[in-house]
C-alpha cells in the first residue's frame, strides 16, 4: 500500500477513483492511499478478472475512516510498525471496499474451520526465524499456500489474533527473556525482536506490559536478589534443639 502526503487541489472532499497503475486511490485532502489490485482480488476470493468499484465522488465510511487515520499515524511516527502493519491495513482496506463499495461481488465466504495444527507450527516457525526481519502478510500466507484474505480470516479464527498482533505478541516474549539478562542492552533487544527503533519498541513494551523495557528488567532481577535472599536464610536458619 502506497501512503503518501500530497498538495490538495480546489476540491478537498475525500475521495476515492480508479487508475491505471493501481486499482483505487483514497484521498483526505492531505494524504492518499494507493491499494494495489492484489488485496482487492483477494478480498473477493478472485471472483473476477477485476474489481469494480462505484463511481462515488465522496461517500462516508467509518471503517474505512478508522483505517486512514491509523495508516496516517504510522506515517507520521515513520513507519516504525512495519510492512505487516501496513499490510494489515491495506487488507482490511480492501475487504471494506469490496464488501460496502463494490459494484458487483460474491459474498464474504464463512469458513467453519480455522488453520490445521500443522500450518499454525510452520507459521509460528516462520516468525520466529525472521523476527528481525520486515515479514509481510504475503509471505505468512504462502508459507502455508493461501490466498492473504484467506489467510487472515483463518489465522484470526484459530488465534484471536491478527497476523500483526501475533508477530508484535511473539516480539515481545522474546524481548522478555532477552531483557532477564542483567547485561542486556535495551537497544539491542529492540534490534533483535525486529522493532526498528528503541523508541518504538519501548512504546510498545510499555503499552503491553505497563511498564518500560528498563523497569522490567530491573523488576525482574529484583525479584531474583530477593529470592536468592530468601533461600540463603532457609537454609543456614538454625533448627530449635530437640529434648
Amino acid at each position: 500500500m502506497r501512503v503518501e502526503v500530497f498538495q490538495p487541489e480546489s476540491v478537498t472532499e475525500p475521495r476515492h477513483w480508479v487508475r491505471h497503475d493501481q486499482a483505487f486511490a483514497m484521498a483526505t485532502p492531505h494524504l492518499q492511499l494507493g491499494i494495489s489490485d492484489a488485496p482487492l482480488m483477494a478480498a473477493s476470493d478472485g471472483a473476477y478478472g477485476e474489481v469494480e468499484l462505484r463511481a462515488q465522488r465522496k461517500f462516508a465510511d467509518a471503517r474505512l475512516g478508522a483505517l486512514v487515520a491509523a495508516a496516517h499515524a504510522e506515517m507520521a511516527a515513520g513507519f516504525p510498525s512495519g510492512r505487516l502493519f501496513l499490510d494489515s491495513i491495506e487488507q482490511a482496506m480492501a475487504v471494506a471496499l469490496v464488501n460496502g463499495h463494490a459494484v458487483r461481488h460474491r459474498p464474504v465466504q464463512i469458513y467453519k474451520g480455522g488453520l490445521g495444527s500443522a500450518r499454525l507450527r510452520r507459521i509460528k516457525e516462520l516468525v520466529h526465524v525472521k523476527m528481525e526481519d520486515d515479514l509481510s502478510l504475503d509471505e505468512m500466507a504462502q508459507s502455508v499456500g493461501l490466498s492473504t484474505a484467506h489467510f487472515g480470516r483463518m489465522f484470526r479464527k484459530s488465534t484471536g489474533e491478527t497476523p500483526h498482533q501475533f508477530v508484535l505478541r511473539q516480539r515481545i516474549e522474546r524481548a522478555k527473556a532477552m531483557l532477564r539478562a542483567p547485561d542486556a542492552r535495551v537497544l539491542d533487544v529492540a534490534v533483535a525482536c525486529g522493532f526498528k527503533t528503541q523508541q518504538h519498541f519501548a512504546q510498545v513494551f510499555r503499552d503491553v506490559c505497563r511498564v518500560s523495557p528498563t523497569e522490567y528488567r530491573q523488576d525482574f532481577l529484583d525479584s531474583e536478589v530477593r529470592y536468592e535472599s530468601e533461600t540463603g536464610s532457609e537454609d543456614t536458619a538454625v533448627l530449635p534443639a530437640i529434648s
